[in-house]
């Protein structure tokens, strides 16, 4: 794949799929920057990466994705080390508990929607003078179906809507400049998160999964290929989309 050489940014990437996406890219041949708030979750993946891969395939820079200025630091220092900046995978994104709208605290709010969006926001702001700069770029974003809307979720469900449609606005905005921006919704994943849940929802999501036309959970390389095909250097042509790799549960109704 087009990839070798490239410099990627992967937020999120201590754990998870963003820690898959960064597995991925390096295995591809990118050197991957982790940026990530929880620096051991940080530091333990790049220590991963860099032994399946190679010493200098990842490194670690722990930032609060919300702030300004760090996020802007943070760049600025992947490219002074790394010599440029040619794939950014927004991938950091948290979420609570259900909770009815008129419960739901403005604290959490903020919270969910603060790290969902504006962490993309201030990461792509970032990236994109040294995109245009250099004449490409890859944006992944990463956002979920739940952008359809979910009861007890409206934060989470408004948040990763809006990731679909700044991640178009992206497109729109960039292309001329070599600049791509797509965007992948995971499915449920088998992560340390989902497996931390109790059996009996563990048990409940597999069970569901059975109906689906791919009857099993999605892994972290799933998410991963999805993204390393957008980053190609020859998906040059393929902007603004978005995927869905939910192994075709969007495809399923009820039966009449």
């Amino acid at each position: 794949m087009g990839i070798t050489g490239r410099v990627a940014i992967v937020t999120g990437a201590g754990s998870g799929i963003g820690c898959g996406v960064a597995s991925g890219l390096a295995g591809a041949g990118a050197r991957v920057a982790i940026f990530d708030i929880d620096a051991a979750a940080g530091a333990a993946a790049a220590a991963a990466i860099n032994e399946t891969h190679g010493a200098g395939s990842a490194s670690n820079y722990v930032l609060d994705l919300t702030a300004l200025t760090a996020v802007d630091e943070a760049v600025t220092e992947v490219v002074d080390s790394l010599g440029s900046i040619d794939i950014l995978v927004n991938n950091a994104g948290v979420i609570t508990g259900p909770t009815n709208v008129e419960d739901l605290s403005e604290r959490d709010w903020d919270w969910v929607v603060g790290t969902n969006i504006k962490s993309q926001f201030l990461t792509s702001r970032a990236v994109t003078p040294h995109m245009k700069g250099a004449g490409f770029g890859r944006i992944i974003n990463i956002a979920s179906r739940s952008w359809l809307g979910v009861a007890g979720r409206v934060h989470y469900s408004a948040s990763k809507g809006a990731v679909i449609s700044f991640t178009r606005s992206l497109a729109i905005e960039l292309g001329e400049h070599g600049i791509t921006a797509n965007c992948v919704s995971p499915t449920l994943v088998i992560t340390p998160l989902f497996e931390s849940t109790p059996k009996a929802d563990q048990d409940d999501v597999m069970k569901r999964t059975q109906a689906q036309p791919i009857p099993r959970l999605g892994t972290v390389e799933d998410m991963a290929y999805a993204v390393l095909f957008f980053a190609d250097e020859n998906a040059d042509f393929i902007t603004g989309q978005h995927i869905y790799v939910g192994g075709g549960a969007d495809l399923m109704t009820a039966t009449p």
